[in-house]
């Protein structure tokens, strides 16, 4: 090499590029979460069978679902700006441990009967798929 050429950077480790991808995901936060969440099987049959069988007349609802939804999104993403902590964060500081316990619950519940709704609607899926062969 001559005096005059500069070398390239050497190449990035893995180690940075583990970096870089851990710091991506991290900046997407709940917000990735949030967006998949009515992705998943149970929201699809349910929205496939209501469809099917109501068509349009039930559109209707979706003027004030929307509004709902817009002003529970805003005011956990306000709150999370503000603090720097999620919701349970939030109950964690502001209320008693039973009132956290007990969103907990809720939430585990919710949780439970929705893979359930997802197991399910996979179930019923793959008996279509399978009696159609």
């Amino acid at each position: 090499m001559d005096k005059g050429e500069t070398s390239l950077p050497p190449p990035q480790t893995a180690k940075v590029n583990r970096r870089r991808v851990r710091h991506f995901f991290s900046e997407l936060g709940p917000g990735l979460i949030t967006g998949a969440a009515d992705d998943d099987p149970s929201g699809i049959s349910t929205y496939s069978v209501t469809g099917a069988s109501f068509g349009y007349a039930p559109l209707w609802t979706a003027l004030f679902s929307f509004a709902l939804m817009v002003s529970v999104q805003l005011m956990c993403a306000r709150l999370g700006m503000v603090t720097g902590l999620g919701l349970a964060g939030v109950i964690r500081r502001s209320y008693p441990r039973w009132v956290l316990w007990g969103a907990c619950s809720l939430l585990i519940v919710a949780n439970v009967v929705n893979i359930g709704a997802d197991l399910g609607g996979m179930a019923d899926a793959t008996e279509m798929v399978m009696r159609l062969l």
